[in-house]
């Protein structure tokens, strides 16, 4: 397989794994729950790289979908190199706005997004999907990328979608009208087919049904691709010669079960009729031409978000997410701008009774009072809305969080930046099991943070310098943790103060803080 080569890109490719786990910290006052939790909707504020990383340890391998809407790179954006690779060259671009005279811009972009892409590739699930929106400014460098880092045997095609009509004054050569999303899927082995719902006015022509569910009787047409070509016998004897859309043999069978009739139309000759059946729904179309998939600024109006830059329409990504999730599965958006996508998927719960779950990240200033403030709207009603459950609300809930300090185990020597028990309870459980944390499994007075397929695990930590100093796991402390049940148990804790020998009568695995988190020491 051909693979892209640009500059930098031998520094970011494994940049996500040395990315430090950083803590989600809670902000009620911008929340709209009772309830504050990483399993709710959620709205994070901050850069979405160390973001992406913070989610892995409750989201590995549990999203469905993905949409992102990156920046075109089209020298007009204003963004900047942001992340601290290890590299005389790449710390020159810190901070460096990108605009059209830069000759790397490209490769910037690039080094932005693959670390970002690897991640999200972590948090799908087996049978996710990923959409990204792109124009030609790089949309055949992002195809290249996207196949080294999914596998080109996982992309599943590109959407021409029409952005807007005219424009012509403002392009040099082509009225460009158009914009494009690559769809990729993580393992497209174990994807079920994509559909939306029929179109109502279509979904009519289904005007009977049976056992199987609904159909109409179609014209059974010739196909001019057959290599065999049979005869069809009517009841009159009639014979209606040529090549068939089924093979003779199916034909048959479809027959005798009823699937397949011969009617004699008004002027004696037959006409050949199966019974067109509506399926599950129908396939997205690559072309997006309907008007609705337009850019439209006018959708933000009742946010006062009038002037915000190209909007992605409300529309596209329900479609989007229609096709690509069922009622009660998460979707993620880490790019999230204006929160279109949240606000696509409470209208989607809202028109059919799902429970779909968004993650929105952003890392501009504006996550609170645009993002979020438009999520609020949305969920408690805008009395000027045209859309009438827009007026009443769509209703749901989500949690507001910022992105804390680093969790690095080297402060807790220090003082300094100590994690609370259960973000650091939530680092150790996933770095070690590599399986989903449950808060609701916590018993932090028994020091237990939870079970993987393999471990009971458990905690001996509390924020505060003396604890740590005096706390070891003893003989006394390890028989409290209960006789062995099949499991054998990881405790993690500052110290200890048995031999091996107990450890294994124990059936204990024993891990030190801050030094030993990512191997066990036996």
């Amino acid at each position: 397989m051909a693979t892209l080569n640009f500059k930098g890109k031998a520094f970011v490719q494994n940049y996500h794994l040395s990315v430090k786990y950083h803590q989600l910290i809670p902000r009620k006052n911008k929340s709209l729950t009772k309830k504050v939790s990483l399993h709710d909707n959620l709205i994070i504020h901050g850069d979405n790289l160390k973001a992406l990383k913070a989610l892995l340890p409750t989201y590995a391998g549990k999203i469905k979908c993905v949409y992102i809407d990156p920046p075109y790179n089209t020298g007009n954006e204003k963004w900047a190199y942001n992340d601290n690779v290890n590299s005389p060259m790449m710390q020159d671009w810190l901070g460096k706005v990108v605009d059209k005279e830069d000759l790397t811009r490209h490769d910037k972009w690039l080094c932005m997004m693959m670390p970002r892409l690897k991640l999200v590739r972590e948090l799908l699930r087996e049978d996710g999907v990923f959409f990204m929106s792109v124009d030609d400014n790089e949309q055949h460098r992002i195809r290249s990328l996207l196949d080294d880092i999914f596998g080109e045997d996982n992309f599943l095609g590109t959407f021409a979608r029409r952005t807007k009509t005219g424009g012509g004054s403002a392009s040099s050569y082509f009225a460009v009208e158009h914009d494009y999303v690559h769809a990729y899927a993580k393992n497209r082995g174990v994807l079920e087919p994509l559909f939306v719902p029929h179109n109502p006015d279509y979904a009519k022509r289904f005007n009977e049904e049976d056992e199987k569910g609904r159909y109409y009787w179609d014209t059974f047409a010739r196909s001019y691709t057959q290599t065999k070509p049979y005869k069809i016998t009517a009841p009159d004897g009639s014979i209606l010669d040529g090549c068939w859309f089924r093979s003779k043999k199916r034909f048959e069978q479809e027959v005798a079960t009823g699937e397949i009739r011969l009617i004699k139309k008004s002027d004696g000759s037959w006409s050949v009729q199966f019974k067109q059946r509506m399926g599950e729904g129908r396939k997205l179309r690559s072309l997006m031409h309907d008007t609705a998939y337009k850019s439209n600024n006018a959708e933000l109006d009742p946010f006062g978000l009038q002037d915000f830059p190209n909007p992605k329409p409300v529309f596209l990504l329900r479609q989007l997410v229609l096709a690509a999730t069922g009622k009660d599965e998460t979707v993620l958006d880490s790019f999230a701008g204006s929160g279109t996508t949240a606000h696509a998927v409470l209208a989607l719960n809202k028109e059919d009774g799902g429970n779909r779950r968004f993650i929105l990240v952003e890392c501009e200033d504006y996550a609170d009072k645009i993002t979020a403030e438009r999520v609020r709207r949305v969920i408690k009603g805008i009395p000027k809305a045209k859309d009438e459950n827009l007026r009443k609300g769509l209703g749901g809930t989500f949690s507001y969080f910022e992105l804390g300090p680093p969790i690095e185990m080297e402060s807790i020597l220090s003082g300094d930046n100590f994690p609370s028990y259960m973000e650091l309870a939530r680092y150790v459980f996933y770095t070690a099991t590599g399986e989903e944390f449950d808060p609701d499994a916590v018993d932090e007075k028994k020091n237990f943070i939870g079970q993987s397929a393999q471990y009971l695990v458990y905690l001996f930590y509390k924020p505060d310098m003396d604890y740590l100093k005096a706390t070891a796991l003893t003989l006394d402390r390890a028989k409290a943790l209960g006789p062995y049940k099949k499991k054998r148990r990881l405790v993690f804790a500052p110290t200890k103060y048995l031999d091996q020998e107990h450890l294994d009568e124990l059936r204990i695995d024993f891990a030190q803080l801050p030094f030993e988190i990512y191997q066990l020491v036996k």
